[in-house]
């Protein structure tokens, strides 16, 4: 299975196909799979953009809308993270995973799918620590401090991502696991980006959470994006353990690095995407501590009911299927002979494959509601106290140094660097 693997894609689906287009002519070979590490941007409408988290400057509608309103398709199966800019409104409807357009695929806020028998998991968002014990409380319409914190990663994610007992092929995360320059040329690094050097020879810069799970899934592939450069390592997990090849990839830019193409041994084919068994019993069990408050709550999984959960999906999915519920266009897609309507901010829709997925493991929706005081009462059981080591691991540290955005920190250095020459 020949799979390409993408950095930042910042909407540039045109370019990203057109590329491997031409490395599929040039080598004579087909792409099975494409992966995209986070920034995907899948804005739909004019509505979409006021989710965008992006300067004025950058907020563009790009090519996505062509995909998601059939005027283009995929050339092949298409799975993406989100990463610190993005449509959250429509990303928000699609917690759980699903279509954002025909053969191309969002893994949720956390996630793992099966393309044959290779199981793939992802972690969204970037990691901030002040928001890594709340809620999702985030609700479109987002404001000035919302439409940041929407993809901040929240430990609910994560926790379930670390009750994964079965081996990972590949993990996606945007950001890069905390400390994991230790293990590459990080002296090339901080040449090519010089305004990281600080948080490298401090061991700060990464993202906590996506190494401990590193060091839980050690998956024999984890690719990374956000810092806008290509950046490989080899992670050996003890003496005589599994090697993690990692690999952070660039924004889709000319002369850029943000692509590159891997061969894994897989079976035969046909190849599609899967819902995972348990991935889905991992969802079924945590549902009851889905946490939408803003109070700072961290949560353990050792008092949750130990139902069989694994068997009831089974169960389920032999009756109908694992293929995940069909695509639905549920918004009006850019029109490019219609002028920009400036509407205001909507609120959230409930997206038909949501819907679907919930009653297919029966459990209620929530991604609309937001109560404090019942969201704070159903979970209280299951946190631990404020005064945890682990809670300092996480709080030692407001706020990552290079913020959310990389774009205005290259910025940044090109002006500096122009102003002393």
């Amino acid at each position: 299975m020949k799979i390409a693997v993408e950095g930042c894609m910042h909407g540039e689906l045109d370019k990203v196909y057109a590329t491997i287009k031409r490395f599929e002519e040039v080598e004579d070979t087909k792409i099975d799979l494409l992966l995209c590490c986070g920034d995907f941007q899948a804005v739909r409408n004019d509505v979409d953009l006021n989710s965008l988290n992006v300067k004025p400057k950058y907020r563009r509608m790009n090519s996505f809308w062509k995909y998601y309103s059939g005027q283009e398709r995929a050339p092949c199966p298409t799975i993406f993270i989100g990463g610190n800019h993005e449509a959250s409104n429509y990303l928000w409807e699609l917690y759980y995973g699903g279509w954002a357009a025909p053969n191309i695929y969002f893994m949720g806020f956390a996630g793992v799918v099966k393309f044959g028998n290779i199981r793939i998991g992802g972690l969204s968002g970037i990691f901030k620590s002040n928001h890594y014990f709340l809620g999702h409380y985030e609700r479109p319409p987002y404001d000035d401090n919302t439409i940041r914190s929407v993809y901040h990663v929240r430990q609910y994610d994560v926790l379930k991502l670390l009750q994964l007992e079965e081996p990972i092929d590949i993990f996606l995360s945007h950001d890069w696991p905390l400390g994991i320059t230790e293990f590459g040329n990080w002296e090339k690094l901080i040449q090519q980006k010089p305004f990281f050097k600080e948080e490298v020879q401090s061991r700060t810069l990464g993202s906590k959470p996506a190494a401990e799970l590193l060091e839980k899934l050690k998956p024999p592939y984890w690719f990374s994006a956000h810092l806008h450069c290509k950046f490989p390592a080899i992670i050996q997990h003890g003496e005589n353990g599994p090697i993690t090849k990692f690999l952070a990839l660039d924004k889709c830019l000319p002369g850029r690095k943000f692509l590159q193409v891997l061969e894994i041994k897989s079976d035969p084919g046909p190849h599609e995407i899967q819902y995972d068994e348990e991935w889905l019993a991992i969802t079924r069990k945590f549902n009851s501590i889905f946490p939408s408050s803003r109070n700072y709550m961290r949560l353990r999984s050792d008092h949750l009911v130990n139902d069989n959960f694994r068997q009831w999906v089974e169960s389920k999915l032999n009756t109908r299927g694992a293929k995940p519920f069909d695509f639905i266009q549920t918004v009006p897609s850019f029109d490019p002979h219609k002028p920009f309507s400036s509407p205001s901010n909507s609120g959230h829709n409930r997206n038909p494959q949501t819907e679907s997925f919930l009653q297919l493991l029966e459990l209620p929706y929530l991604l609309d509601t937001l109560d404090d005081l019942s969201t704070h009462s159903q979970t209280a059981e299951f946190c631990s106290s404020l005064g945890s080591p682990s809670q300092k691991y996480y709080e030692d540290d407001d706020e990552d140094n290079h913020g959310d955005d990389v774009d205005e920190l290259e910025e940044f250095a090109t002006t500096s660097v122009s102003e002393i020459s």
